[in-house]
């Protein structure tokens, strides 16, 4: 067993350890610049541009579909013949960055993609633009589902220096062959080289776990990494800590109840205070859409819409589904464009320009939409699935607006009080029930200090005993005189809480009017054939009840 102590003998070996030190060098410096270029590139091929997604689908297929060989000895000794010369260390750089940004761009796009489109639909809602929601709300999900293929990625990366060797770089293979060619002892040296990279592989391995560890949204944020370790393992002993069935119970004071006129009271002061300081004329309306068009391919969705709402006016939008309700929203805060017509917001575009015999997108639209104050409440909810409820309600104020943090979170304690949540403000979205998830989305739209808040159908997701908790907060916001355009099939809603109905059927304005004169005496034959079928829906829900 001697081979042994020459194993150990070549693995304690200065000489061995600067090439491993150079082949570290080599990956750290590629790792860096390959992520940074690859999330450009990813970016680029997800920016739905054509040329940009064509040039970088082409960087992608040629880097990964040639030898890493040859692309070392093609920069090594093809470029000088145009002026362009470097020496061993940099040409490598240069080599491995090049092919893991091709690399990275893929396992970063495909992490992007991994992520729910509507949590960036509701951050563009909120007024964020794109580069805070892709650092704040993409990004920090895409990570958790990347970082795996990046870490396999990065060992394969210090791996493959090895090939570096060809063009003569001293790093620890090179190295290790140097020392073999004068002493003829294959095993024993290669066998201490692959320690040695076992070992710094190893390192990345566990920086790997730590960084899963810290990005686990599910973790106590308090405790360290080895206690986690230690409680899984069982020994939770040995590090002072205690399990989740040993920790004492404490009982937690449930948080005072408002009543509903202590919660419209708060809900008007918060809305007294506008981030936009542009004056609004009470007497013209405060939502205009005129002439208004919208197709999907051959699909004709809206047609020629004419509709007026007032400031203070709640507009409840009925019709049977495909008929263009939603559409109108996303219109209106301009998700989706226009086809032809107009729609203004407070006498203003909504990311639109006055063109040559047409509105005009601009490029400013989530500015427009925070400037304006406009808000939606999405049917999916759409909450940040890496945030917990308090900093889902404090995001968009903050990184928006430019409000303090204190007194962001302020405002997020007291809306989570006017939705009966504040015993809730640090849980994670995913554990919280449907009908909280939908007040905590209110709460979040309210807390930009909105002129407009749009509701997509915000109770059609819900179990029919969560729908009162959504309907209640909804009232509040009524109660406190907030413009409201809300897409429902509740019935009891519209009839109490709205001013006018508006129903809607293939794309068209039917009939509009009073509750009482669209819900309780429909005029048009359309209205009435559809509130006979949605009445029969609720009276088959409330006998199942029954039962």
């Amino acid at each position: 067993m001697h081979w042994i102590g020459e194993v150990l003998g070549y693995f304690t070996s200065a000489f061995l350890w600067k090439g491993a030190l150079l082949a570290l060098q080599i990956t750290v410096c590629a790792l860096f610049l390959g992520l940074i270029f690859g999330l450009l590139i990813a970016l680029a091929r997800l920016s739905g541009n054509l040329l940009l997604s064509g040039v970088t689908w082409v960087y992608v297929w040629l880097l990964r579909g040639t030898p890493q060989l040859l692309q070392l000895v093609f920069i090594f000794d093809a470029l000088p013949a145009i002026g362009l010369k470097f020496n061993s260390f940099t040409t490598a750089v240069i080599a491995f960055s090049m092919t893991e940004a091709a690399y990275a761009a893929e396992i970063i796009r495909g992490g992007i993609l991994s992520v729910n489109r509507d949590q960036a639909i509701a951050a563009s809602s909120l007024g964020m633009s794109r580069g805070q929601t892709l650092r704040r709300i993409v990004l920090p999900q895409a990570l958790r589902s990347i970082l795996p293929a990046l870490a396999g990625q990065s060992i394969t990366l210090l791996k493959m220096t090895s090939v570096a060797s060809v063009i003569f770089v001293n790093e620890l293979t090179f190295r290790s062959q140097q020392i073999v060619g004068q002493t003829f002892e294959f095993f024993t040296v290669f066998a201490a080289a692959g320690l040695i990279y076992l070992l710094m592989t190893s390192l990345i391995s566990l920086g790997q776990a730590y960084l899963e560890y810290r990005m686990d949204p599910d973790r106590d944020r308090n405790s360290s990494l080895l206690s986690l370790l230690c409680t899984r393992l069982g020994f939770a002993k040995l590090v002072g800590t205690k399990t989740e069935a040993t920790k004492p119970a404490v009982p937690a004071k449930p948080p005072a109840k408002l009543s509903p006129e202590e919660r419209t009271a708060i809900v008007q002061r918060i809305l007294s205070t506008h981030h936009s300081r542009e004056p609004v004329d009470p007497d013209a309306p405060f939502v205009r859409c005129q002439k208004l068009w919208k197709s999907y391919g051959d699909r004709e969705i809206l047609k020629a819409i004419y509709l007026d709402v007032q400031p203070g006016e709640v507009v409840a939008v009925l019709g049977p589904s495909g008929s263009g309700k939603s559409t109108l929203l996303r219109l209106i805060t301009h998700i989706e464009s226009i086809d032809d017509g107009e729609i203004t917001v407070g006498g203003r575009y909504v990311g639109y320009a006055k063109g040559v015999g047409k509105l005009v997108p601009t490029r400013h639209v989530e500015r427009d939409r925070a400037q304006i104050g406009v808000s939606m409440v999405f049917q999916n909810f759409n909450l940040f699935a890496n945030l917990t409820v308090l900093e889902n309600i404090m995001e968009a104020p903050i990184r928006v607006h430019g409000v303090a943090p204190e007194e962001a979170e302020a405002l997020a304690r007291d809306l989570l009080a006017v939705v009966g949540l504040s015993g809730h403000a640090d849980h994670l979205p995913h554990r919280l029930s449907g009908g909280q998830q939908q007040r905590v989305g209110i709460a979040r739209a309210l807390a930009i200090r909105p002129r407009l808040m749009l509701f997509d159908e915000p109770t059609s997701a819900l179990d029919p005993e969560l729908v009162g908790e959504v309907l209640s907060v909804m009232r509040t916001l009524a109660d406190a005189g907030m413009t409201m355009i809300v897409v429902t099939h509740e019935m009891d809603f519209a009839r109490e809480v709205a001013d006018r109905v508006v129903f809607f059927d293939e794309g068209e304005i039917v009939e509009q009017g009073t509750p009482a004169e669209v819900i309780d005496n429909p005029q048009k034959a359309r209205t009435r054939a559809f509130l006979r079928r949605l009445g029969g829906k609720e009276a088959d829900a409330q006998t199942e009840a029954d039962a």
